[in-house]
């Protein structure tokens, strides 16, 4: 991909699923310090090619020590802000708990995007940030209302950080996945009966023009490109990974 071997990287909520693909991709490239909340889900890093620090990636003071870390074991090059919540609440009963839902999911992207942007203009270096987003940010899903804003507000941020800090070096770009298959996405699947297991794949292929989920991999070659030389003229730009599903309007008279 043409990054040195000198560089590093941070990726946020990386110790499983999309987040531990694009930290192992990475690591194919420099170090790479995975930010985690779950202790339990780091025990594969091995500590010199993947470097675990445990704490809440909205943490200000984690984040910095994240980028600090980072730095000591190579040039920062790229942040990965990838950590997220998966709950949901109703905005007519719980306003409140709606608004803690959307924090808790923009606030990694922010305490994270600082951190980079901060050390990228100390060390007068550039430096790349990526948000992973999801089709929902455009195109919400029903029962998802706090999620969807989270990531919609994550992509304003990802053009406002290009447009303050492209002119310092410091690109910014989001990664808009649709449906990608995780452990998370199995276990539901797996506790569907088969009728059900049936209905979602066949959804799946209705959704998304390809047919099937995505892997995870394949978000993580996207996202080494998006912090490569390669990509250096890519700035402010929202990418949907989702097999077409942002692209296709289904329509019941279709044939």
């Amino acid at each position: 991909m043409g990054i040195e071997k000198s560089a590093s990287f941070v990726v946020t909520g990386g110790g499983r699923g999309v987040g531990r693909a694009i930290a192992e991709r990475l690591a194919t490239e420099g170090a790479v310090v995975v930010l985690e909340a779950d202790p339990d889900a780091l025990t594969w890093a091995d500590g010199r090619h993947i470097i675990p620090v445990t704490g809440d990636a909205a943490d200000p003071a984690v984040a910095r020590r994240a980028a600090t870390t980072a730095a000591g074991a190579g040039t920062l090059r790229g942040w990965v802000n990838n950590a997220a919540i998966f709950r949901d609440a109703h905005l007519h009963e719980s306003p409140a708990e709606v608004a803690e839902l959307i924090r808790r999911n923009l606030d990694p992207a922010v305490a994270g995007s600082s951190a980079a942007v901060r050390h990228f203009l100390d060390a007068g270096t550039p430096g790349a940030v990526v948000n992973i987003s999801s089709h929902q940010a455009s195109r919400a899903v029903r029962g998802a209302l706090p999620y969807a804003t989270a990531k919609a507000a994550i992509e304003g941020l990802t053009r406002a950080l290009a447009v303050d800090y492209g002119p310092s070096g410091v690109r910014s770009n989001a990664l808009a996945l649709g449906s990608i298959t995780t452990e998370r996405s199995e276990a539901h699947l797996a506790s569907l009966p088969e009728p059900g297991r049936e209905h979602f794949l066949r959804e799946i292929g209705l959704l998304q023009p390809l047919g099937r989920m995505g892997r995870p991999a394949e978000a993580a070659e996207v996202v080494a490109f998006l912090l490569s030389p390669a990509a250096s003229f890519l700035n402010g730009a929202i990418i949907p990974l989702d097999g077409g599903r942002s692209a296709q309007g289904r329509d019941p008279e279709e044939k």
